[in-house]
């Protein structure tokens, strides 16, 4: 995730260079065939283009706030886990009589999801935190992320019979426990459902359409300064386009346009250990002004 706007700036532009330069050399060759070659054909209305023009942006508008709406709908859903990370932090420690080795199963919960969501491998880090005993019960495991809130229920439930711990406190921690689970459920649905292939695809094939025709009905009044202002009008469009494409997929690994999953399972790590003395990471910084 873009951190720092200055930088964001940066990276945006030079992600768009690419097609900046194709939209530049094709408004130039239209503009030369035109004016040297006298190709009467390419003299086209520019109205058609106006309302082509005006009814793509309306249609990227409804795409992009439904690619803005998954992203932040899975910004929202790691904040819930976040919270009920440091919530059962909180009760390992005082209902549960001091309970570290939940906690670090916890911390490893959040990398094990941030891997799954990402296919990112994170199998150091959970070996690093979660208990052995743990650890040997999951392997397997499909869904690993689920196995160890599960293995956390266990433990929780053996904990709550052994000091015979009241109902309703256990009913609290279990509440903690669910609210995750359906976290987790909302933030796989996002992962294995695509945006539907008439918002991914549709666009930018009409967007690449829409540039090639532009410079068609601007060449007969703009002549030689063609390519100024049809690449500039291009790349609106081609930026829009982009926009809802780097937003689809808010866990998608190796861009800077993806929740910082890393960052945020980092902090949950150093929440729940530092209270109990653990050794905890120091925050993860932006690097380039990305956070991941």
């Amino acid at each position: 995730m873009i951190v720092n706007r200055r930088i964001g700036v940066y990276i945006l532009l030079r992600e768009s260079l690419r097609s900046l330069l194709a939209l530049f050399a094709w408004d130039l060759l239209v503009v030369i065939l035109f004016q040297l070659f006298h190709q009467e054909w390419m003299e086209q209305p520019a109205l058609p283009i106006s309302l082509i023009g005006s009814a793509l942006v309306l249609f990227m508008n409804v795409r992009n706030n439904a690619a803005y709406s998954r992203w932040w709908e899975g910004r929202s859903l790691w904040g819930m886990v976040t919270n009920n990370c440091r919530s059962f932090g909180r009760q390992a420690g005082t209902l549960l009589n001091n309970r570290p080795d939940l906690a670090c199963a916890m911390a490893a919960y959040a990398h094990s999801l941030r891997g799954s969501l990402g296919d990112i491998d994170v199998s150091a880090d959970v070996r690093r935190l979660l208990p052995e005993k743990i650890e040997k019960r999951i392997r397997g495991i499909s869904n690993q992320p689920n196995a160890i809130l599960y293995e956390i229920g266990v433990e929780v439930n053996a904990e709550v019979a052994r000091q015979n711990i009241d109902g309703a406190v256990h009913g609290q921690i279990d509440r903690i426990l669910s609210d995750m689970a359906n976290a987790q459920g909302g933030l796989e649905r996002i992962r294995k459902t695509p945006l539907a292939i008439q918002f991914s695809g549709l666009p930018r094939f009409l967007t690449i359409c829409f540039c090639l025709v532009l410079p068609l009905s601007m060449v007969q009044s703009l002549g030689w300064i063609t390519p100024l202002g049809s690449s500039l009008v291009g790349f609106l469009f081609v930026a829009l386009d982009k926009i809802g494409h780097d937003l689809e997929e808010p866990f998608r690994n190796n861009t800077a346009h993806t929740l910082p999953m890393k960052a945020m399972a980092i902090t949950i790590e150093i929440d729940l250990l530092q209270p109990l003395g653990l050794p905890a990471p120091p925050p993860l910084q932006p690097e380039g002004g990305v956070l991941i």
